[in-house]
């Protein structure tokens, strides 16, 4: 996978940033920590400039969230509801407790936008309950960008300062997104195991 980063940003320049964080923020696989110490490695050497690496790379993240945000929106909270007591098992949740996260999100989903883009596999994740919550659009924006923003300042500059050690960066944060994958899928175990239903559930949802 890093030789078709480096091979497409090398090609490409500030077109190739942008497909590959739009291609990161859709398909979570693909880590930003591959791609952005990599692009300032390249502005380091002066093939590309350092605010249009941290510009394109802000703006391909933010617009591949969008259709994870568009997707919470408009499946809409009354269908998620209805498949969380009809198929909880599987969701690891029942309708009480995604209405209970729903009210947090309203309350604190600024926050948990922003910070959710320094985590990774949360970062694309973080999207659906926005648009599930009816988050404002340009407040979703406004959170994603800034937390987006701080992350690929963090790793361009850091591909920037070290140079042709760009990837000592990708031995260190790479693992990261190893562990943060085994804590959601052992907590979704624990969810699955101990799940409950939390009332009898109708064979369509309401209108």
């Amino acid at each position: 996978m890093t030789d078709w980063i480096i091979q497409t940003i090398t090609e490409l320049g500030y077109v190739g940033i942008f497909l590959v964080m739009l291609a990161e923020s859709l398909f979570p696989p693909i880590p930003s920590e591959l791609i952005i110490p990599f692009a300032g490695f390249a502005a380091a050497n002066g093939d590309l400039n350092l605010a249009g690496v941290l510009a394109t790379a802000t703006i391909g993240a933010v617009v591949g969230m969008l259709p994870w945000y568009f997707a919470g929106r408009f499946f809409g909270l009354t269908r998620v509801r209805w498949l969380a007591d009809r198929f909880g098992r599987f969701m690891a949740m029942n309708s009480d407790e995604i209405d209970v996260a729903v009210r947090w999100f309203k309350r604190y989903g600024p926050i948990i936008v922003l910070f959710g883009r320094l985590v990774p596999l949360i970062r694309t994740l973080i999207s659906i309950p926005a648009g599930l919550s009816r988050m404002p659009l340009p407040l979703f924006l406004v959170a994603s960008t800034l937390g987006a923003l701080i992350w690929n300042t963090f790793l361009t500059m850091a591909g920037f300062f070290l140079h042709e050690h760009y990837h000592v960066i990708e031995v260190v944060l790479d693992p990261m997104s190893y562990i943060v994958l085994a804590l959601v899928v052992l907590i979704y175990l624990f969810r699955v195991v101990t799940w409950k239903p939390n009332r009898p559930v109708s064979d369509k949802p309401a209108e």
